[in-house]
């Protein structure tokens, strides 16, 4: 494991790694913290900020271009950006079962499962992990 390939990275691409990072960290910690506290509340903005930084910065990575500068990859950004919000809102109304959904879809679609394919040969990542 190297760090080496993300640090000679452009720099949209190391702010949206430690974008995705800190919402990677804060997710397992929002699960198992109790819920409805102070706490929980305060560490979820910085979730939500975490994610929708990440969302926003994808859009300046094009380093996989499908249609345009955009890899299918970004359809999970736009999601993001509307499923984030929606989570918070629901949360605000009270309605904890979809609160619950949405954010547990967003840790597995948006976090696990992107970052899954960030360790596909050829990727920045993949060099990070398992070496050049």
């Amino acid at each position: 494991m190297s760090l080496s390939p993300l640090l000679s990275a452009p720099f949209e691409i190391q702010f949206h790694v430690i974008a995705v990072c800190v919402a990677a960290i804060l997710s397992p910690v929002q699960f198992f913290m109790q819920k409805g506290t102070r706490r929980h509340r305060m560490s979820g903005l910085f979730w939500i900020a975490a994610m929708l930084l990440a969302a926003l910065s994808s859009f300046f990575i094009h380093t996989i271009r499908f249609i345009g500068p955009f890899s299918p990859i970004h359809l999970l950004s736009v999601l993001t950006l509307v499923s984030v919000p929606m989570a918070w809102w629901s949360a605000k109304r009270g309605d904890i079962v979809t609160h619950r959904r949405i954010m547990q879809s967003l840790v597995v679609f948006a976090i696990i499962g992107a970052g899954a394919f960030t360790l596909f040969p050829g990727r920045i990542m993949n060099a990070v992990v398992f070496g050049p």
